[in-house]
Order: C-alpha cells, then sequence, then structure tokens
C-alpha cells in the first residue's frame, strides 16, 4: 500500500513539473536557433483579401475604441470587409455600431434579436463572409473580441505569414494594461506573457502553437470550421481542426494589441471556470491529436494543456497521497504533507488577509492566484460532467 501510495505521489508530482516547469524549459532550449517564418507578403505584393469577424455583447465601454482601430488599420480597405454581429445587447453598443455602419462601407453590422453566445454570432457572421469572398486561401478571416484593440500595424503583421501556404493560422500578440497592485492582474498579466512566450516557441519549434489566445487571430478561410452549437471555447476547437487538416499555427509578436486586465479575482474565476468547461470538450473531442504523445502536435498538446488541466486532480491525488504515507509515520513525506499545506492553503488565506489590510506582496498574490485557477478547472470538469447545454456568455469586466 505505502508503495502504490508513493507512486501515485511522485506521479502527480511529475506531471505539474513536467507542464509548469521541464516542458516550458525544454522549449527555450529547442526554440535557440529556430528562424521565424521568412516566406511572407512584402511591399509591392498582392495582398489576399480580409473578413473580420466581431461577436459583440453589450460592450458600450469599449466598442467606441474597438471600431476607431478598425478605421485605423494599416490595411487596404478595397481588400477588407468588417463583420460585426451583436447577441442581442441591451446596451448602447448597437446604437454606436450602427453610426459606423453607416459611416464606413467596408462594415457591415448584424444586430441580432435572440441570443445564441459568440460561436453562434460568429457561425452567422461566416455564412456572409464566405457568401462575399468565397472559401479560398486567398481570404483570411480575423476573429477578434470586442476588448482587444487592434493596434494600425497588427493586421499586416498577421496576414503576412499567409504567403507562406504550410501556415494555416496567426495569432496576434495581446499586451495588457490596467494592471494594479490590489487585484489580480499582476499575476494574470503574468501568466499570460508566460503563455505568449510557450506559444511563440511551439511555432518557432513544430508551427504547431496549442490554440490561440483567441482575442485576435486570423485563419484562412478553407480551414475555419463552424463551432458546435455548445462549445465554450471556440478558438481551440477551431485550430484543432485545421490541425487534422495538416496545416501549421504560429504567433507573430510584432502584431501587438492591447486589452485592459481583469483584477477582480471574481471575474477572473468566473471567466476561468467557464473556459475550463470548454476545454474539456476539446479534451474529449480530440484524443487523438494528445494521445499518445510521442509525435510534435501530441507531444505539445498533451505537456501544454492536458497535465495542467487535470492539475487539481495531481494536486488532490498528492495531498490525499503524502496524508497517507505520513499516518503511517513516514517523515518524509509529512514534511512534504506541511509544505503543500502552507502552498495550497496558509499562502492564498495570508494573502486574502493582508490585502484586506491594504498590503500586496506578489509572490502570495500569484499562489493565490495559481490555485484559485486550479479550483476553477475543478468547478469547470464538474460542469462538464453534467452537461453543457449553452454558451451564452457574460463579457469579463476589464480596466
Amino acid at each position: 500500500m505505502s508503495i502504490l501510495l508513493a507512486i501515485l505521489f511522485w506521479i502527480s508530482f511529475g506531471a505539474l513539473l513536467h507542464t509548469y516547469v521541464i516542458y516550458p524549459f525544454l522549449l527555450k532550449i529547442w526554440a535557440r536557433d529556430k528562424k521565424e517564418n521568412g516566406d511572407v507578403y512584402r511591399e509591392g505584393d498582392e495582398w489576399p483579401q480580409v473578413s473580420i469577424m466581431l461577436s459583440v455583447y453589450n460592450e458600450e465601454s469599449v466598442i467606441e475604441e474597438k471600431m476607431n482601430s478598425f478605421i485605423e488599420l494599416d490595411y487596404p480597405k478595397d481588400k477588407l470587409l468588417i463583420y460585426i454581429g451583436s447577441d442581442c445587447s441591451s446596451d448602447r453598443t448597437n446604437e454606436i455600431v450602427q453610426q459606423y455602419a453607416e459611416k464606413y462601407p467596408f462594415i457591415r453590422f448584424f444586430p441580432f434579436r435572440e441570443r445564441r453566445g459568440k460561436p453562434g454570432v460568429v457561425n452567422e457572421l461566416h455564412n456572409n463572409v464566405i457568401a462575399k469572398w468565397g472559401s479560398v486561401n486567398n481570404h483570411i478571416i480575423i476573429i477578434t473580441d470586442a476588448s482587444v484593440i487592434m493596434s494600425p500595424p497588427s493586421l499586416r503583421e498577421m496576414v503576412k505569414h499567409f504567403s507562406n501556404d504550410k501556415i494555416g493560422l496567426v495569432d496576434s500578440h495581446i499586451l495588457h494594461i490596467g494592471m494594479q497592485e490590489k487585484g489580480i492582474s499582476r499575476s494574470e498579466n503574468q501568466y499570460i506573457s508566460g503563455e505568449a512566450l510557450l506559444k511563440h516557441r511551439e511555432g518557432l519549434i513544430w508551427g504547431k502553437m496549442i490554440g490561440p489566445f483567441g482575442g485576435c487571430y486570423a485563419i484562412r478561410a478553407p480551414y475555419y470550421t463552424k463551432v458546435p452549437a455548445n462549445f465554450l471555447v471556440d478558438d481551440f476547437y477551431i485550430t484543432m481542426r485545421m490541425f487534422e487538416k495538416g496545416m501549421d499555427a504560429i504567433n507573430e509578436l510584432d502584431a501587438i494589441c492591447y486589452e485592459g486586465v481583469s483584477h477582480e479575482i471574481s471575474e477572473e474565476y468566473r471567466r476561468k471556470r467557464r473556459i475550463s468547461s470548454g476545454n474539456f470538450q476539446n479534451l474529449t473531442t480530440f484524443p487523438h491529436l494528445w494521445w499518445p504523445p510521442f509525435k510534435p502536435l501530441q507531444f505539445a498538446f498533451f505537456s501544454h494543456k492536458v497535465l495542467r488541466w487535470f492539475g487539481p486532480f495531481w494536486g488532490i491525488i498528492m495531498l490525499l497521497s503524502a496524508l497517507g504515507l505520513s499516518l503511517q509515520g513516514n517523515l518524509l513525506y509529512s514534511g512534504l504533507l506541511v509544505f503543500s499545506g502552507l502552498f495550497m492553503l496558509v499562502a492564498p488565506m495570508a494573502d486574502y488577509l493582508l490585502n484586506k489590510l491594504g498590503v500586496n506582496i506578489l509572490l502570495l498574490r500569484s499562489i493565490r492566484y495559481f490555485m484559485l485557477m486550479n479550483l476553477a478547472l475543478l468547478e469547470g470538469f464538474i460542469k462538464y460532467v453534467k452537461g453543457i447545454k449553452s454558451n451564452v456568455w457574460e463579457p469579463t469586466k476589464r480596466n
């Protein structure tokens, strides 16, 4: 029994160590001598047609800035169409977008009267996109969120890579603004920055970036796949379907976009819980893309995502196995149990209490953030097991 508990403890510890430490370290080493894609569109070339699809719901606080960023994009307007669908917004979103659509002929607005969720809106917009320029290789589709503000060069920086016939998807580089000490925004920014680096290196090494961030990315029209009605993480689903067709995915660090980062723990927890349910949908939809983990795509998917999504289960197994061994008088596992308790319970509680006193320590805040996001994974898994019937969402509050 003791041997079994020890095996369970070290397998779980190894899984967490691999996904959070070993895999990022391997990517850092392997990416050292890799070069960026050099087969790109340049000045004087015939650039492809671009359709931008944007789903909005009650985005009056950001939609005007988003619309202005569209107007300022450095891309030929005769090769650009912008399709905006409102998911039955009840604030001033429709009024604001309608004003822009009336002024600029390359903006087309669809105010839907019944809620259907982001994937449902995007799928409806896609019908109009394909009707205009077709599902052909020189037609590039951009999917973006209202809260993500595109810099003027960002569109060209993404689209330039589609000169390379092997590339099917290009992600942008989202920089966060509005960090505050009192919330979790700095911890969230650390996490996102690390994720961006991981994805960039996956693209450099294998051309297999494991999913875009979803806030702004480009895909060739023939490789866009409509998302099932109840799916919660549409960008990941679309990317995996594209991988099934043999195409590559990368990100472009110079395709800079800006987004106000969330600093409220409750808001970020709600968003992570929803994403977690969608993660398990994708996990069970694409088992052949992560197991066995011996080919580049499967290894990247398994190391970067699968092991991480099961993080709360690894933690629970570690605690229970260490508890069982410590009850048998094993001093090593008694020490490990104490350390685990300090990390998982004491540090988050200390951060909560210090925060109430106006004291903000980044290390403690990051530990609390890590534990809450793993709790969101666990709750998202439970929601997935119970069954997901709707993908209707509420926008996350951001600075």
